[in-house]
């Protein structure tokens, strides 16, 4: 009989562990999904100011459709992508650079320059960028909490067990990350 509540014992005190381990996991988890919530966000607000930046660039600078179409297209491919944050980032990076070439045709129409609407405009997109950058590195940190959770002894057994994934890193190319690092320049 002590043997058999013993035995008892041990497993109770196993599921409480298995059981503590896997509510872990799933707060990372749903953590995780929240942060990615908050890029898609962003991004989306990102996505929502462009047009009305190419609108007012296009009304100083006509002859700079190939700019503007560049920029457009590269808005339209970022906001349908919804793969992975490696898909998600690719996409970004192309949108961005796409907006760098805007803004400088941008430097070459003083009047645009000077616009009110335009310096308000890129004023809310320097806002947006750094949310965005808060919102990234919120997510990365996410990520990395939930990876090593699910790589770590014994928690690695109850994540394999429920199917537990790592999560990709949400990164910028070197490149853009140094650019998206600093602050738009406004000069008049």
């Amino acid at each position: 009989m002590p043997a058999l509540l013993i035995t008892l014992g041990i497993l109770v005190v196993l599921a409480l562990i298995v059981v503590g381990i896997y509510n872990g996991l799933v707060k990372l988890r749903n953590h995780t999904d929240e942060a990615w919530s908050g890029i898609q966000t962003e991004l989306k607000r990102r996505y929502d100011l462009i047009p009305n930046l190419v609108e007012t660039v296009r009304g100083f600078a006509k002859h700079e459709s190939g700019v503007l179409t560049a920029v457009t297209e590269a808005r339209s491919r970022a906001a349908g992508s919804h793969g992975s944050p490696a898909e998600q980032a690719r996409d970004e990076n192309a949108l961005i650079g796409a907006m760098r070439q805007m803004f400088a045709v941008a430097e070459n129409y003083p009047d645009l320059k000077a616009n009110t609407n335009f310096l308000d405009l890129q004023k809310q997109l320097a806002a947006t960028e750094d949310r965005l950058q808060t919102a990234r590195r919120f997510y990365n940190a996410n990520v990395r909490d939930l990876n090593m959770k699910i790589q770590q002894f014994p928690s690695n057994i109850v994540a394999g067990m429920f199917k537990f994934t790592s999560r990709e890193f949400f990164e910028l190319d070197e490149e853009t990350a140094k650019a998206a690092a600093q602050a738009p320049k406004v000069s008049f």
